[in-house]
C-alpha cells in the first residue's frame, strides 16, 4: 500500500530564524486572500450604492468567489502535484493580483463577481500549498504552531485587513480600498521565492488516493467541523454591518472598531489555540472552545444596546472561534500522517465551502426571523459541527487496534 502515501519530502534545515521568517511571509499570502474575501463585508454598501445593486447579490459574490476556492483546492492539488510549491504560489498570488484589478474597474456587477471568480482561482492555488509548507517545515512537536502562524493570516485579515479596508474606503473608495490589497499581493508575491526557498515538489499522488481518503469517516467528521465552524463564523461577519446598525448608527468608523476589536481578539485565539492543541491534543480543546464560541454568539442581540458590551461580545467569539482552528487542522494532520497533505487540501475546500454557504444561510435567517435570527442559527450550527468532531473520535475508538490521536 505504501503506492497511495504521500511521498516524503525532505526537510529543510534553514534554522528557526529563517522557519519563522518563511511562516510569516506564508501567513502574508492567506492574509491577501482572507482580506480578499472578508473585506466585501465591511464594502457591501458602497459596492452596492456604486453598482447599483441590492447588498444582498454583491454579498452572493462571496458565494462565488468562495465556492471556486472550495472546488479548485483539490483539483490544484492534484493537477499541479509536480509543480514546484513556491511557483505554485507566486503563480496564485498573480492570478490574485489580475483578478483583483479586474475588480477594481468593473463598471458593472457582472465583471465585478468574473474578477472575484478569476481571484479565487489564485486562491485556490495558494491556500492549500501554504498551509501543507507550514506541515511540512516544522518538526513534529511544533507543528501545530506552525499551522496556526500561517492560518494566522486569516485572524490577522479580520483583525487588520477588512477594518482598513472598510475605513479606507470611507477616503479613497471601495474601489482604491481593493486596490491596496492586490497591491500587497504584488509585494507577497515577490517576497515568496526568497523566503520560501528549495521546498520540494510533492510526488505524484494517485486521483484515487486523494478521494480514497474521504472513505476515513474520521476525516469527514473532521471536514464537517470546519464547514459548521467557517460557515457559523462568517455568516456573522457577512451581516455584521446589519447586526451593529442599532450599536453603530451605520457609522463606518465605528463598525471598523468593532470588526478591529474581533480581529485583534482573533489573533490572540489563534495563538493559544495552536499552543493548547498541541500540549491538551485537539479534542479536549474541541470540547470546550467552540462551547465558548457559541454562548457568545447567543449574547450578541443583548449586547447591542451598547457599544462597549458589542465590543466585548465580538471580542470574545474571535478569541474563540480562532482558536479552534488548528486543533481541528492538527487532527486532520494525525489522522494518517502519511497523507496529510491530503488531509489539509480537503481542509481548505472544506473552509471555502462554509464560507460559500454563510450568505446563503444568513439570508435565510433574516428572512425567517429577522438579523437576530443570524447569531442564534450560527450557534446551533458550530454545535453541529462540535458534535461532529467528537463523532469521529467515538467512531475511531470503535476500531480494533486503534490508538486515537490528539
Amino acid at each position: 500500500m505504501t503506492q497511495d502515501r504521500v511521498p516524503a519530502a525532505e526537510p529543510l534545515d534553514e534554522g528557526p530564524a529563517h522557519l519563522r521568517v518563511t511562516l510569516l511571509v506564508l501567513a502574508l499570502g492567506l492574509f491577501v486572500v482572507a482580506t480578499n474575501a472578508f473585506v466585501i463585508a465591511g464594502l457591501l454598501p458602497h459596492i452596492a450604492d456604486d453598482l447599483r445593486v441590492h447588498p444582498n447579490d454583491v454579498a452572493l459574490s462571496i458565494t462565488a468567489y468562495a465556492a471556486v476556492v472550495a472546488v479548485l483546492s483539490p483539483v490544484f492539488s492534484i493537477a499541479f502535484a509536480r509543480v514546484s510549491r513556491t511557483g505554485l504560489m507566486v503563480a496564485g498570488l498573480i492570478v490574485v493580483v489580475v483578478g483583483t484589478g479586474i475588480v477594481v474597474v468593473a463598471p458593472d456587477l457582472e465583471l465585478f463577481i468574473v474578477g472575484r471568480v478569476v481571484a479565487a482561482v489564485g486562491g485556490a492555488a495558494l491556500v492549500p500549498t501554504a498551509t501543507a509548507v507550514a506541515a511540512l517545515l516544522a518538526p513534529p512537536h511544533r507543528r501545530a504552531r506552525s499551522i496556526a502562524v500561517v492560518v494566522g493570516g486569516f485572524a490577522a485579515a479580520s483583525a487588520l485587513g477588512a477594518p482598513l479596508g472598510t475605513l479606507a474606503a470611507g477616503y479613497v473608495g471601495w474601489r482604491g480600498s481593493l486596490l491596496g490589497v492586490a497591491i500587497l499581493a504584488v509585494v507577497c508575491a515577490v517576497a515568496t521565492p526568497l523566503a520560501v526557498r528549495r521546498v520540494p515538489a510533492a510526488g505524484s499522488i494517485p486521483v484515487r488516493t486523494r478521494f480514497r481518503a474521504l472513505l476515513d469517516s474520521r476525516l469527514l467528521f473532521a471536514l464537517a467541523t470546519t464547514v459548521c465552524a467557517t460557515g457559523a463564523f462568517n455568516t456573522v461577519y457577512i451581516f455584521s454591518s446589519q447586526l451593529t446598525e442599532q450599536t453603530t448608527g451605520g457609522a463606518g468608523t465605528l463598525l471598523a472598531l468593532v470588526l478591529f476589536s474581533l480581529g485583534v481578539a482573533g489573533l490572540v485565539g489563534n495563538a493559544a489555540g495552536g499552543r493548547l492543541a498541541d500540549r491538551y491534543g485537539s479534542r479536549r480543546v474541541m470540547l470546550t472552545v467552540p462551547v465558548l464560541f457559541a454562548l457568545a454568539l447567543l449574547l450578541f442581540p443583548f449586547a447591542a444596546w451598547s457599544l462597549p458590551l458589542t465590543v466585548v461580545s465580538f471580542m470574545v467569539w474571535g478569541l474563540c472561534a480562532n482558536a479552534q482552528q488548528p486543533a481541528v487542522q492538527l487532527r486532520e494532520t494525525l489522522i494518517d500522517p502519511l497523507t496529510a497533505p491530503i488531509a489539509l487540501a480537503w481542509n481548505s475546500t472544506a473552509l471555502y465551502l462554509g464560507i460559500a454557504i454563510a450568505p446563503i444561510f444568513g439570508r435565510a435567517a433574516i428572512g425567517a426571523a429577522g438579523v437576530d435570527a443570524v447569531p442564534i442559527g450560527s450557534a446551533l450550527l458550530i454545535l453541529v459541527g462540535v458534535l461532529a468532531f467528537q463523532l469521529g473520535y467515538i467512531v475511531e475508538g470503535r476500531r480494533p487496534g486503534r490508538i486515537a490521536p490528539a
